[in-house]
């Protein structure tokens, strides 16, 4: 559903062009120092404003409303509310008959029996990845000293980023993007196998990021052109510390110590600004399709900070988990 961990609980809740979004965390211990002031970092990386983000800008201000007293977590459940102030929801109004291609749309109204809120996409929207940046603040509190460090390394398959953006905006049209990252400092001895593994509590909230299509590990699908001599990451020090890292810092589930690595694809956005053949359910037959509205060319520029906050929250169920 809506809801993620089994300690460290977390629930998403808004649409993109409702009142408000935002997030409740629960199972945070009492006592870490939180303020909205820590939120601001994370946020400022996730807004819009770089070139191939959307023109729609909003305040993103954390109003925090339970769960935090004097300066400190409660050990009750935080609830983290933002306003939505900067909609335009008659761009949408064509697309509930007329869904766009590889968007949630015909699956939200089917899903939902046309009940779901399809105003900038609804609950599918990449504005509901707000609540999860403001939980992964916290999360990465609870983690401390390990450090995550997420990168968009490559867009439509080159690495001159600007360039592909700026060429696919002209164009009308979007692009997609690989994501890597690094966590540091992580203890040996977090997940818990098999449905547990460090790798499958991460690759859960990954795919929960709008556009993500898949996620690879370590030496990830090279694995499968290696034999195992060259696969096997050989022990150099006593508290585990190995050669290579082709294993991504997990072994049989559990993290060995070493550096968490991961990658992940994004895909390119849905909506582009070039007419398309796509079914218009009003007219019962295919149509074109013009897309209207403020979107972003490229949605991977935005996902490093939401990875980083998505990895945290499931580093920190997991923590809590294993103490």
């Amino acid at each position: 559903m809506n809801s993620f961990g089994r300690i460290f609980k977390i629930e998403i809740f808004g649409e993109s062009h409702g009142q408000q979004v935002g997030v409740v965390v629960d199972g945070c211990p009492a006592g870490i120092p939180l303020c909205e002031d820590d939120f601001n970092e994370d946020i400022q990386r996730r807004r819009s404003g770089k070139i191939g983000t959307t023109p729609r800008i909003e305040a993103d201000i954390p109003h925090i409303v339970s769960g935090v007293f004097n300066g400190k977590t409660c050990g009750t459940p935080i609830t983290i509310l933002f306003d939505n102030t900067n909609t335009k929801s008659g761009d949408y109004a064509n697309l509930v008959a007329h869904p766009r291609p590889g968007h949630a749309d015909f699956t939200g109204k089917e899903k939902y029996h046309g009940f779901n809120d399809p105003r900038g996409g609804g609950h599918f929207s990449g504005r509901i990845t707000l609540g999860i940046v403001a939980a992964g603040v916290i999360a990465k509190k609870i983690i401390a000293p390990v450090q995550i460090s997420a990168e968009l390394v490559e867009v439509g398959g080159r690495t001159d980023i600007e360039d592909c953006i700026k060429e696919t905006m002209q164009e009308k049209d979007s692009v997609g993007g690989v994501v890597t990252c690094v966590c540091k400092n992580v203890p040996v001895g977090l997940g818990e196998p098999f449905f547990d593994s460090v790798e499958s509590c991460i690759s859960h909230i990954i795919f929960a990021i709008p556009a993500v299509k898949s996620i690879e590990f370590g030496s990830g699908n090279a694995a499968a052109r290696m034999k195992g001599s060259e696969h096997n990451d050989n022990i150099v020090s006593a508290d585990g510390k190995t050669l290579t890292n082709n294993a991504g810092g997990i072994n049989g589930g559990i993290t060995n110590g070493n550096d968490i690595y991961f990658r992940l694809a994004v895909k390119p956005t849905a909506s582009i600004g070039k007419s398309q053949d796509t079914f218009n359910f009003a007219d019962n037959k295919v149509e074109p399709l013009t897309i209207a509205g403020r979107h972003d060319a490229c949605i991977a520029v935005r996902v490093p900070v939401i990875v980083e906050c998505a990895t945290a929250i499931a580093l920190a169920d997991l923590y809590l988990i294993n103490k």
